[in-house]
């Protein structure tokens, strides 16, 4: 889909174009400004959330200046890399495999996002953080419907470590295949650091934005997100 979407086009909308300085610096206030907006909004909700929730929350908040550390690379030097339209909201449950084939559905981006935010041109990393992310997601939700159905809260500590063993393999497989095939691309970065720099980069931005997202829809998927956001900090 990438080798696609980064292909020639008359259509200037679709055409690559080189990360700047100037994007760069744009990224990392974004992500930034995303995060600590994340946190506050965890902070605020602390007292609200389950005992056995609080200290992994508590322990987040504390690595706020850690966590934000994690875009600074983006104030460095030049990424030599381009930035591209991409799906914009990337997960299983947009890949259809039919008649021996791979699909991608619902091209259009994140319905919940202005339409002008979902034509901006970015690193294709963000659509591969966002599946990666999806791995992550089908374990928790594993998780989840295991203690409804078993009833036994007890248990979810025993079976994550499975699950997160699991979600890590899969996404090894997936980020192997697609860099085997796109490893050459100009959206790929040749340089291996800033390529581990920018895919953590936008794991983190799209493990916040769930944070957020769960404080008011799930509260009972916080603990599982938090644990996930720790763990790509190293903190696990």
């Amino acid at each position: 889909m990438h080798v696609a979407l980064a292909s020639e086009s008359d259509d200037r909308a679709f055409v690559p174009e080189p990360f700047t300085p100037f994007y760069q610096r744009s990224l990392y206030q974004t992500y930034r400004r995303a995060a600590i907006l994340a946190l506050q909004a965890l902070r605020q909700q602390v007292p609200r959330l389950p005992a056995d929730v609080r200290p992994d929350a508590e322990r987040l908040i504390g690595l706020e200046e850690q966590l934000l550390d994690r875009f600074s690379f983006l104030l460095g030097p030049l990424i030599r890399v381009v930035r591209m339209r991409q799906h914009g909201d990337l997960h299983l449950r947009q890949v259809l495999y039919t008649s021996g084939d791979f699909y991608f559905i619902d091209v259009e981006g994140e319905p919940t996002r202005p339409l002008s935010e979902r034509r901006l041109k970015r690193s294709a990393l963000r659509d591969v953080a966002g599946m990666l992310r999806s791995f992550e997601y089908a374990a928790q939700h594993g998780l989840i419907k295991e203690q409804e159905r078993a009833g036994r809260p007890g248990d979810v500590p025993k079976l994550e470590p499975w699950a997160r063993y699991w979600s890590i393999w899969a996404s090894a497989a997936f980020l192997r295949g697609y860099l085997s095939t796109a490893a050459d691309a100009p959206f790929v970065p040749r340089n291996s650091e800033n390529l581990h720099q920018l895919l953590q980069a936008n794991l983190l931005e799209k493990a916040l934005y769930e944070l957020d997202d769960e404080l008011n829809n799930r509260p009972e998927w916080i603990g599982l997100r938090l644990r996930g956001i720790l763990w790509l900090l190293g903190e696990s």
